[in-house]
């Protein structure tokens, strides 16, 4: 079975880092990008990590930074867009995708916690 957040999680990294490249070389802003490519790339690397967790915590931990992550990762994109280094458009195509992995997460949070009496 595909697990539907480490392919998306991903496939947003990819994204993140290409927006980072545009950023930093086309609109030469390299502070914002850079918290951008810390953050965005950090969830994909949190969700491969909890495929791998201890145990249910260690997996929760993961999960629960990962969203952490993904929540720091659409401040960021706020911030381009309100600053105009990228337009609505691009920040709504992205943005789409930020969501749903926060949507995604904040489901796999949840349903863990549930899990572990939490």
């Amino acid at each position: 079975m595909e697990n539907i957040i480490a392919v998306k999680s991903y496939a947003f990294a990819i994204r993140i880092i290409k927006l980072y490249k545009f950023l930093s070389e086309e609109k030469k802003e390299y502070v914002l990008s850079k918290q951008l490519l810390r953050s965005g790339t950090a969830v994909g690397a949190l969700v491969k990590e909890a495929e791998h967790a201890q145990s249910k915590a260690d997996f929760l931990n993961k999960m629960n930074i990962g969203l952490k992550e993904a929540n720091e990762t659409e401040y960021w994109l706020m911030l381009l867009k309100d600053t105009d280094y990228i337009s609505k458009n691009e920040f709504d195509s992205i943005n789409k995708d930020c969501s749903e992995i926060l949507r995604l997460l904040v489901s796999i949070v949840k349903t863990t916690k549930t899990t572990l009496g939490r």
